[in-house]
């Protein structure tokens, strides 16, 4: 009784499952528009009688093409049909020329001769299909030149027509797939290289909207003395997409080399520059996995609130501005290199370069920040399991700032490489850089002065000369102050 219900149910669920599927996607609405028109554009050699007088059932290898070669993206559909198409035409002429040199050795020694030929290519084939390069670009091509040799040899035993035969199969084949790519390149295309391109970028937000999440989420608030949960912990899982990317860029890139040029992707794209821009993208990915690790970790979370009740507020604000610092200011730079690549421009120079500035100026001022911390240590007012924590995490976001740097160096070059237009004013970026502080601010920003006492000095009247060295880092915020103490 209850079957005509669950039925009604199941098919609701059909059909909202289809509705989402297409407006998420409705690309692939329009490849099964496409994948539809090929085929009954091939079946015509069926349905209209001097065609199929032309070609009889060999036509049907036509449909089977249609089938097998038709992808989503134009990339795939190009590489498979060239595949196809060139294996097919090779297989087929060593297949005909296998024949008749078997001939020449007579009705014994044919099958041994063709067996033989069979064999060696059908060996050698597929060990090709083991080389990397091969495997990458080639792979359908050789599996469908061992398949075809196979069977034009071995069917070739038995029909006296073989170039007939050979010529009607290598027609249809090559119809089927020229009609293929005319649609796919024609009717609404779907190009590999956009979604390679759109791919990058994408993940570079999603590194960016992570450290910004962690920055503003991590540290705790040590007035309220409790711990406080984040606000909003959807940035926490952006970054695992990332790490499972590998395969999806590789198959993308493979795809988009495939391709014509179209639109603003030339004929000779630096396709593999976006690979190493990925490869770096997963490295980071692979730190921010660390920290997320410590932002759920309660141990970890009970020690950074020990590190913000016991050690004195001066020491925790600056401990904290320093690692929110790291965070915001990376989180920048990954916002300009994402927009840059999105809109192909050139980074700006005054804005990814300005954040990635004072990431390592956030760098240095924690450096600094640990000299104070051995003096703690010493004078046993700090324990380091207290500390220790908060040391993990910096030292984790020291190594995405190196990473992002490696990114920033990677977009350039790509930049160049695909002759980026240049940004129109430095403003265009999607969010306004701050202005760098003048250096005097820079200098005195924050510093550390190690009193030195002589121990000969019984009370005269010394005074103490404050030398400052180290100019061009100064001007990055950072100072070496050392005092001296002269004798009058």
């Amino acid at each position: 009784m209850d079957f005509p219900k669950k039925m009604k149910e199941k098919i609701v669920e059909i059909v909202k499952k289809t509705m989402k599927i297409g407006k998420d996607d409705p690309r692939k609405i329009w490849h099964a528009f496409k994948v539809g028109l090929a085929l009954t554009l091939i079946s015509l050699f069926y349905y209209y009688r001097p065609l199929y007088d032309g070609f009889g059932q060999s036509a049907i290898w036509a449909v089977l093409t249609v089938v097998v070669v038709f992808e989503f993206t134009a990339g795939a559909t190009l590489c498979k049909c060239l595949n196809r198409g060139f294996a097919t035409l090779t297989a087929g002429a060593l297949g005909v020329g296998a024949k008749y040199f078997a001939d020449l050795f007579g009705k014994e020694g044919e099958p041994i001769v063709l067996g033989i030929l069979v064999f060696t290519l059908g060996a050698l084939g597929t060990f090709t299909r083991f080389f990397p390069h091969m495997k990458r670009r080639y792979d359908y091509g050789i599996l469908i030149f061992v398949l075809t040799f196979s069977m034009v040899t071995v069917s070739g035993y038995r029909v006296d027509k073989i170039l007939e035969l050979a010529h009607q199969r290598l027609s249809t084949i090559l119809i089927g797939a020229a009609t293929c790519m005319i649609v796919s390149l024609i009717v609404c295309p779907v190009w590999a290289g956009e979604d390679l391109h759109k791919l990058i970028y994408t993940h570079l937000e999603k590194l960016a909207n992570f450290l910004e999440g962690f920055g503003n989420e991590y540290f705790i608030n040590s007035e309220n003395d409790e711990i406080v949960k984040p606000s909003n912990e959807g940035f926490l899982g952006a970054y695992k997409t990332v790490l499972n990317s590998k395969a999806t860029e590789e198959a993308l890139a493979n795809f988009a080399w495939w391709e014509p040029g179209h639109g603003s992707f030339r004929l000779r794209h630096p396709w593999k520059q976006y690979l190493k821009i990925g490869v770096l993208a997963r490295e980071c990915a692979c730190h921010l996995q660390a920290l997320s690790g410590y932002f759920n970790s309660k141990p970890q979370v009970y020690y950074i609130l020990l590190l913000f009740l016991f050690v004195p507020s001066e020491f925790q604000k600056e401990i904290e501005e320093a690692c929110t610092k790291m965070c915001i200011e990376s989180s920048k730079v990954l916002k300009e290199l994402a927009f840059s690549i999105k809109t192909m421009t050139q980074p700006s120079s005054s804005a990814a370069e300005i954040h990635l500035c004072h990431s390592k100026t956030a760098v240095d001022d924690f450096k600094s920040i640990l000299t104070t911390t051995e003096t703690l240590v010493i004078s046993n007012k700090l324990d380091l399991l207290e500390i220790f924590p908060a040391i993990t995490v910096a030292s984790v976001l020291i190594d995405v700032i190196n990473c992002v740097e490696k990114m920033s160096e990677s977009v350039e070059d790509l930049s160049v490489q695909a002759h980026f237009k240049k940004a129109k004013n430095e403003e265009f970026s999607s969010s306004s850089p701050e202005k760098p502080p003048p250096q005097q601010h820079q200098l005195l920003h924050r510093g550390i002065v190690k009193p030195v006492v002589d121990v000969d000095d019984a009370g005269g009247s010394d005074f103490v000369a404050i030398e400052i060295c180290g100019g061009g880092e100064a001007a990055a915020g950072k100072a070496e102050v050392n005092p001296v103490v002269v004798k009058s």
